[in-house]
């Protein structure tokens, strides 16, 4: 739906788009804030293969979910036509300005808190502990980490906990922070070449990335892992796979993949997550993943139960 929302921006010579709603709300929003100034078609802009315009649209992000944190990156991840979920990235692409009030997520089900909440979360460990991770940018990550794991249980149990619900609004835009700084990584890889291949919630499917490597992730841990994992109010790095998976469980996450993935075999979800639209979140995890290693990610989450 980029092009004809472009296309209506130039039509009516919009001068700004007030985006309101969940990440693909505000990554359409921010996208065609972007590019309605040119008359490309909107693939053009797909993994930086086009400058934007000089000139664009004036953004405004109001997230009413808490999780994506795009109200504070330069990224817009969009849909092809062929179901590859690619990305545009650029200053262009960020909010000029950003309203939080949590109120906005308070119809929000608990399903959907579940998932949003559990895709910030991911956010901030994996910008806390992939190869771009410094000092400076776990100022912010550390914050959502700690903010999430605090909040999250509590917001899907009762929607109506204002207090829960904020926690997990400054975590999700914290996060958005961290991850415009610093990226992502493998579990991000996994979640958009599962999401390619099938419908899949992006919050879930990255979860699910990240339950089938974080223990792998921890074989060469420098600290950042202890790092985040102390965040997260745990013991140390050991404490963290079955601490996030335990989270992931508890708030009603779908560990299986069983039903939806049938007939997915592991070399073709291996063959997507080598795709160059997700090759940026694996050159960002700190341990280098090989071809072998993305096999063995595919079948253990396809296996997970």
């Amino acid at each position: 739906c980029l092009q004809p929302a472009a296309d209506l921006a130039r039509r009516t010579e919009a001068r700004a788009v007030v985006a309101l709603g969940g990440g693909s709300a505000l990554d359409l929003g921010k996208a065609v804030g972007a590019i309605a100034g040119d008359t490309a078609p909107a693939v053009a802009y797909q993994l930086c293969e086009r400058d934007f315009p000089a000139a664009t649209l004036a953004r405004i992000c109001i997230p009413t979910t808490s999780g994506t944190g795009s109200e504070a990156t330069r990224t817009a991840i969009v849909t092809r036509a062929d179901k590859a979920k690619v990305w545009l990235w650029g200053d262009a692409i960020k909010a000029h300005e950003i309203i939080l009030d949590p109120e906005t997520t308070l119809s929000l089900p608990a399903h959907l808190t579940a998932q949003t909440g559990i895709d910030a979360l991911v956010h901030a460990l994996e910008a806390a502990t992939n190869g771009n991770a410094n000092a400076a940018n776990n100022l912010y990550a550390h914050e959502a980490i700690r903010l999430a794991s605090r909040n999250l249980e509590a917001a899907v149990a009762d929607g109506s906990d204002l207090a829960a619900r904020d926690g997990l609004q400054r975590s999700a835009w914290l996060a958005g922070i961290a991850i415009d700084n610093g990226g992502t990584a493998v579990a991000h890889n996994i979640g958009h070449a599962l999401a390619s291949l099938r419908p899949l919630h992006h919050g879930r499917s990255v979860a699910l990335g990240m339950i089938a490597t974080l223990a792998w992730n921890l074989a060469d841990d420098d600290g950042r892992f202890d790092a985040a994992a102390r965040a997260m109010g745990l013991a140390g790095a050991r404490d963290l796979p079955a601490a996030f998976e335990r989270l992931t469980r508890a708030v009603g996450i779908k560990v299986s993949l069983a039903d939806e993935f049938a007939g997915v075999t592991p070399d073709a979800l291996a063959a997507q997550m080598a795709r160059p639209e997700n090759a940026a979140m694996r050159l960002s995890n700190r341990r280098r993943i090989e071809d072998g290693d993305l096999l063995v990610f595919a079948e253990r989450v396809l296996t997970q139960a």
